[in-house]
């Protein structure tokens, strides 16, 4: 059954499927350990993690995207439609480009994050990490829009690190290298559309590539010839949570549970308390948690979100964060990153904490041969990304 024929009751019905890419990425996954990834089979590492990780940093890592959740939003009113769901202004996002949001609840607690692709005039890709389609289905109520699921419909690859552009360029795609940041073009590739975006969840120089499942395997072949001489590698999910961590980005479960899976009130979070304040426009008359959000802002949000730098080198996952002898939060996401040299956290803290340069601790355990330690480290709150090369945005994209 083609996604777009389901209704948006029947989705848990569905097995597990595996990727169109699956003949290709199963002889690479040494492991022989499958994750679950939405809909599909996803490799948590293909060999060693690590060396993926480096393989990102140094070459380019191609990581099976195809799981993300994608809805496609056309007709009249699918502008419309779209103001209404999201905070940010979508008129902005030209025809072409891309733009990150999120979506909130009338409470203005956020129920997902994910990406708005502006694929041509009129018609838009929104691709989300949970399934979205009830949601979106319930807000589309008397507009003259059509909201379909189209996860099955599209493949999808990320190729992500410094050798990135280079790899597309030697596959033939002539100017790839103009593309800005968050920008989108199509090209020809083998008698069908290919979709590319300049877009990725490592904070390095990477696109995106989308194409129909059928073409899956002949573009998974053509990218790893070309990018043979440049260091391509697959890479698993471990890979990609070092890579986002050390770029700052928050994921959905992980450092904020989405609103309709949370029980208790105090366990969700708003665009602000998420350091997402940035996507909220007031200039907009109508759109999901615009009463709260304007009232969270005039009153303070009651969490922020926050990057550590902690010292020595044990990583602080699930730590309590404390200012003096209280606890003020809890670590999120936590990482020993090779390229800051440093022991790297992700936090949400209470407020009024978590001013840049504010000092705190973090209560970290760790075990060595069976043997439970526990370590109070120093920990400094710092701004921007932990990585941040500036081929990410450089425009022409960097030749290696």
């Amino acid at each position: 059954m083609k996604t777009s024929e389901l209704t948006a009751q029947d989705h848990f019905n569905r097995n597990i499927f595996p990727s169109p890419f699956y003949s290709r990425t199963e002889p690479l996954n040494k492991m022989k350990v499958w994750a679950r990834w939405g809909d599909y089979f996803s490799a948590p590492e293909y060999f060693c993690s690590s060396l993926e990780y480096f393989a990102c940093r140094n070459a380019c890592g191609v990581f099976d995207l195809t799981a993300m959740v994608k809805h496609r939003i056309t007709g009249p009113d699918a502008l419309t439609f779209l103001n209404r769901l999201v905070p940010r202004d979508v008129s902005k996002i030209r025809p072409g480009r891309v733009g990150y949001t999120v979506w909130c609840t009338e409470q203005g607690q956020v129920i997902d994050d994910g990406t708005i692709f502006h694929l041509r005039e009129g018609d838009y890709r929104l691709c989300s990490q949970e399934r979205q389609i009830d949601w979106l289905m319930t807000n589309a109520f008397g507009l003259d829009v059509n909201v379909v699921e189209d996860t099955h419909d599209v493949a999808a690859l990320a190729l992500q690190g410094p050798t990135s552009c280079a790899t597309l360029k030697k596959m033939g795609l002539k100017g790839i290298e103009n593309m800005k940041p968050f920008g989108l073009d199509h090209f020809q590739f083998e008698g069908t559309e290919l979709m590319v975006s300049r877009t990725g969840f490592t904070g390095d120089l990477g696109y995106e590539l989308w194409i129909d499942p059928a073409f899956a395997e002949m573009l998974w072949d053509r990218l790893f010839e070309a990018g043979a001489d440049l260091g391509i590698r697959p890479i698993g999910e471990e890979a990609l949570r070092l890579l986002r961590v050390e770029a700052g980005f928050i994921q959905a479960g992980v450092d904020f549970m989405p609103a309709p899976k949370t029980v208790r009130a105090t366990h969700t979070r708003s665009p602000f308390e998420l350091g997402l304040g940035w996507l909220v426009d007031f200039n907009k008359p109508v759109f999901n948690g615009r009463r709260a959000l304007l009232e969270e802002k005039e009153n303070g949000p009651r969490y922020q979100h926050v990057k550590l730098d902690i010292e020595g080198n044990k990583p602080a996952k699930d730590s309590f964060v404390y200012k003096g002898k209280k606890v003020i939060g809890t670590v999120t996401s936590a990482m020993w990153s090779p390229s800051a040299k440093a022991s790297i956290a992700l936090a949400s803290v209470e407020m009024p904490h978590g001013k840049p340069g504010e000092q705190l601790n973090v209560e970290i355990y760790y075990q060595r041969e069976l043997k439970w330690s526990r370590v109070m480290a120093k920990a400094t709150v710092v701004e921007g990304a932990f990585f941040d090369p500036p081929r990410r945005r450089q425009t022409p994209a960097p030749d290696f």
